[in-house]
């Protein structure tokens, strides 16, 4: 028998691995001045930062074409009031929706935004990364933020944005909500929850505070979740252990008002 000339197939060999697509930058510490018993405390603020949902879902199926013919209703459709019609609302004055502060409560030391508006410089300035994450946010269509945010007592501190996006390419309010997610689940020591009515919204209370010589330790909690093209975004401050409860409860009542 003759011998075949042709050369063996060679196996194919693997390239290298694509590297993980990595969160976008982590949320700067915000430095606010809490005064306790004479002493400031450096306030440090949560970690969230923000990527777009990928779009390769598996698209919905479709219903069949066959279908049971259904009879036309009688009379005249009433419009959705402005309370019921949710675009409405978020069209509107974005910090109208913002949850109000309760009463006794008194302005942070250092107050974000200016009237209660981000702009996008204010917003990307928020995260470790400003550059980068401004050229992220004009990718995501970002629209405009709201923010609020008070204090209550020396050392009790909530503050909370609503980044709305415009989202003629992506869901980027989604995006934003999951890098928040990641962040969280980073930081050592952190119980999590989902946050009801909201599908994949979380609350997270970490439970080891940050400590610095010269300061009393500060503990923190947040909670993020989005809703159409809206991304919530709340972080609580105190020199106590912070409660499921008080961040539920913000979390609830902020999504309550999406």
């Amino acid at each position: 028998m003759p011998v075949s000339s042709a050369a063996p197939a060679h196996p194919e060999v693997p390239g290298p691995a694509e590297p993980a697509a990595l969160p976008r930058p982590r949320r700067r510490g915000r430095t606010a001045a809490l005064l306790i018993a004479g002493a400031v405390l450096g306030l440090v603020a949560g970690t969230c930062t923000g990527y777009l949902v990928q779009a390769d879902r598996r698209p919905t199926k479709l219903p069949p074409l066959s279908q049971p013919v259904v009879e036309r209703a009688k009379g005249v459709a009433e419009p959705l009031s402005a309370a019921e019609d949710r675009r409405v609302r978020t069209d509107g004055d974005l910090r109208e929706l913002l949850l109000q502060r309760p009463k006794g409560a008194r302005d942070t030391v250092i107050t974000a935004g200016t009237d209660g508006w981000l702009d996008l410089a204010d917003y990307a300035d928020g995260y470790e990364e400003p550059g980068e994450m401004f050229g992220d946010l004009v990718s995501d269509e970002f629209r405009r933020a709201a923010v609020t945010g008070w204090r209550v007592g020396t050392t009790y501190n909530v503050e909370i944005q609503l980044a709305q996006f415009r989202q003629e390419q992506a869901l980027a309010a989604g995006g934003h909500a999951e890098g928040a997610y990641y962040w969280a689940e980073e930081e050592p020591d952190t119980r999590s929850w989902p946050i009801p009515g909201t599908g994949d919204g979380m609350a997270y209370v970490h439970d080891t505070p940050e400590r610095d010589a010269g300061y009393l330790p500060l503990y923190s909690a947040e909670a993020h979740a989005w809703r159409g093209d809206i991304a919530m975004h709340i972080w609580v401050y105190d020199t106590k252990p912070i409660s499921k409860e008080k961040i539920m409860d913000l979390a609830e009542r902020q999504m309550g008002r999406l």
